[in-house]
């Protein structure tokens, strides 16, 4: 059995399909989006359209979050809220009251089974927040204290943008990176493949390459606010905070 497990897209069809392709040339059993579905991307409608075909289960992340009520203040830095907010209001137009609806209606964590070996915890960026970090170098302590909440075998999340595997206490801790805004200096979509047949499992990273200047090019024609620094962030495939 094969299952994906996709986050972070924010509003980025054009990574998005391309990740699509790649899921079916993969021949993927199961599909999991992981949050932050529309929120900083120049597509967010046609995103969100694009993760509702896949049949896949879905949960909330701290940008789906933002669309429904905006950035508040301690949530990002100081002098991003009335930038990140001028986004909001942007992407909020793009979408219907359902659009709306649907994301504050997501569930915030999963948990299933794959086998009856392998038993998943899957979240956005923590099992208590959709707003904690956890980095790639957290030490043993502070990831077993924050992310291994409940009894499973992997534990998988979102949110920081940074793809990694990582064993620890005899479990494996994944996280998938981003489809649509990768911060980790490659500028292609990322997510994360986990296969097992009942005995084994493998886990891996996917980076799938996409049109990165037809994404810079769609910022601009639909007058994005921030559209320079969000331009930069998808070229260069770093965070806002980098390239600013």
């Amino acid at each position: 059995m094969k299952i994906a497990f996709l986050s972070d897209i924010h509003g980025n069809a054009v990574a998005l399909e391309s990740v699509m392709a790649d899921l079916k040339q993969q021949h993927i059993d199961q599909i999991v989006v992981l949050g932050d579905l529309c929120f900083r991307g120049p597509e967010p409608k046609r995103a969100l359209e694009l993760v509702q075909e896949l049949d896949a289960k879905v949960i909330k992340g701290n940008a789906d979050l933002w669309l429904v009520r905006g950035v508040q203040e301690g949530e990002v830095p100081d002098d991003l809220v009335e930038l990140m907010n001028q986004e909001w209001e942007w992407c909020k137009q793009e979408l219907t009251v359902q659009d709306l609806d649907y994301l504050a209606g997501l569930p915030e964590a999963l948990r299933f089974s794959l086998d009856e070996s392998l038993k998943v915890h899957a979240f956005h960026a923590t099992p208590n927040s959709l707003f904690d970090v956890v980095w790639p170098d957290a030490s043993p302590q502070q990831v077993a204290e924050t992310l291994l909440k409940e009894q499973a075998q992997a534990y998988v999340y979102g949110h920081i943008h940074l793809p990694y595997v990582r064993y620890l206490q005899g479990k494996c801790v994944i996280n998938t990176g981003s489809v649509g805004l990768p911060f980790d200096g490659l500028a292609q979509a990322s997510y994360a493949l986990v296969e097992t047949d009942g005995q084994s499992c493998r886990v891996c990273i996917r980076r799938v390459p996409y049109d990165v200047e037809r994404v810079a090019q769609l910022y601009k024609s639909k007058d994005y606010p921030l559209a320079e620094l969000m331009i930069k962030v998808v070229q260069e495939g770093k965070s806002p905070l980098e390239v600013m």
